[in-house]
């Protein structure tokens, strides 16, 4: 294996990890800014009411892209194997 072979793999592996946690970080970011002015406006500074909707919210998500990223992954896993057997 060359160094750009192993540069491409990196590459490739951060890529596709960026994209499979890009969503979960976002709707967790929008839900805890949400909740956030919530409790600015209301005045309530309970610890407890910011992470109970954020944990609500990231596993919806997680739920409804499971197949979204099954099928990234499965993509990944297939384009590594591929180039495992063109490295060796």
């Amino acid at each position: 294996m060359e160094m750009n072979d192993a540069i491409i793999i990196g590459r490739d592996l951060m890529l596709t990890s960026l994209l499979l946690v890009a969503p979960i970080v976002i709707v967790s970011l929008v839900v805890g800014l949400f909740i956030s002015v919530a409790q600015t406006v209301t005045s309530i500074q309970e610890q407890t009411l910011t992470f109970a909707p954020r944990i609500v919210a990231v596993v919806g998500v997680v739920i409804l892209l499971t197949p979204w990223y099954l099928a990234t992954l499965k993509t990944f896993t297939v384009e590594m194997i591929e180039k495992m057997n063109q490295v060796l």
